[in-house]
């Protein structure tokens, strides 16, 4: 198979998601307090009115609405206090006609009430008597019995990831645990002589293990489970049975290295070797990245990315990413915050392929000034300095400076 034969960026990930259709990691049940950034199994439905009861949001009085209109300050009206509602305790009385209850923020209101007036809106000559100096509507000051969630409505849908505002409704429902997808383990292999892992003394013509930490960082980032299987030299018995192995566990295998077509590169090899389908593209039009594989081995998605880490970080967040989530059976996807800026130079593409360059931004003015870092893939530090990335579509030839562009945020906005 000739990798220069590369397909286009929108039908390489159209290609994936072909391949992983009704592939889905299996649900496990965790404790609520877990379930954050986990992707819901099953729609998750309210089991009661929230609240439970209709509750004042004010410190004042529960009175019947009717009774206070045309109350101001010069014509009061005038209510009896029959009692008062304790935090934590139910409200037992039902109020009449011109009858008032004192409550407090948070007290259940009493039958009979429709509305609580604030007490900076009252006087009281006794404690039996209550001067009313304004009218209150209908539902004021109170948020009434299922107001905010009602039983049997669906507060997380299925597919969708769990935040922590799904976390405080579902407490406050009483839900302690949630059937949530399990997260996707994935398998990083590193391949080349030339690779010694971070805690070895770098010897002549040695370059540390990047990759492994870098993208094992990226794909922790995005909720995976992450085991790194080591340096797999140059050897095709080697890599086949590491591969083998990686499988096994794992619901997602990613191949450092060796997916170009040089002699001593084995991963298609590796990957037609175990099963099929095997291979199902080798190349995309995308700069950095070009000489990107994949492939599966029966239900297992295989990404051979670039060893060059700059190019296999941004593999990996064009295609990679994309696959984790329909692994995990997301349905629902944010894309990433994005900033306009001016370009701050001209950019040359080549049409046909998608470019991708890092961008560091400048304030200028209330808008950005987008400096592209322009350097080889293999330079790790181009990452460290960039704000964001920079996406130049296939059907441009690049852009002038001046022009105004949007950069995808990879650095908190913070």
């Amino acid at each position: 198979m000739d990798f220069f034969q590369c397909l286009p960026l929108d039908k390489a990930r159209d290609r994936i998601a072909g391949s992983l259709a009704g592939v889905t990691v299996a649900p496990e049940t965790v404790l609520l307090i877990d379930a954050l950034g986990r992707v819901a199994a099953q729609d998750l439905r309210s089991p009661e009115d929230l609240p439970p009861f209709s509750r004042s949001t004010v410190d004042g009085f529960a009175v019947r609405s009717a009774d206070t209109f045309g109350a101001s300050e010069t014509a009061p009206a005038f209510f009896v206090v029959i009692g008062e509602v304790f935090m934590g305790q139910a409200a037992p009385m039902e109020l009449a006609p011109g009858q008032a209850v004192a409550i407090p923020t948070g007290g259940m209101v009493p039958a009979g009430a429709d509305a609580v007036i604030m007490l900076e809106y009252t006087e009281q000559p006794d404690r039996q008597t209550l001067l009313a100096l304004k009218p209150v509507a209908p539902g004021e000051n109170m948020v009434a019995k299922g107001e905010d969630v009602s039983a049997g409505r669906r507060m997380v849908k299925q597919g969708q990831k769990i935040t922590p505002g799904h976390i405080g409704v579902l407490a406050a429902c009483g839900i302690t645990e949630v059937l949530v997808r399990q997260r996707v383990k994935v398998a990083l292999i590193s391949t080349g002589d030339e690779l010694v892992d971070i805690h070895e003394t770098v010897q002549m013509g040695q370059i540390r293990d990047v990759n492994s930490y870098a993208l094992g960082a990226m794909l922790k980032e995005a909720g995976c489970q992450v085991t790194l299987m080591g340096i797999v030299r140059d050897c095709g018995a080697d890599f086949i049975e590491a591969l083998q192995k990686a499988t096994k566990d794992h619901h997602l295998v990613i191949i450092s290295g060796g997916s170009s077509v040089g002699a001593r590169d084995y991963t298609v090899e590796a990957i037609n070797a175990l099963g099929d389908p095997g291979v199902l593209f080798h190349g995309i039009a995308v700069k950095p990245g070009k000489p990107t594989i994949f492939g599966m081995i029966h239900q297992v998605p295989i990404f051979g990315l670039p060893g060059h880490p700059v190019a296999a970080m941004v593999v990996s967040e064009q295609v990679v990413k994309p696959a984790l989530r329909l692994l995990s059976g997301q349905s629902e996807y944010t894309e990433p915050y994005r900033v306009s800026a001016s370009l701050g130079r001209n950019l040359a593409s080549t049409p046909g392929r998608d470019d991708f360059f890092w961008i560091r931004l400048h304030p200028q003015g209330e808008s950005y000034r987008a400096e592209p870092i322009l350097g080889k893939s293999g330079l790790i530090g181009l990452i460290t300095e960039a704000d964001g990335m920079l996406h130049i579509p296939a059907d441009q030839s690049g852009l002038y400076d001046g022009e105004q562009v949007k950069i995808m945020l990879t650095r908190s906005r913070e």
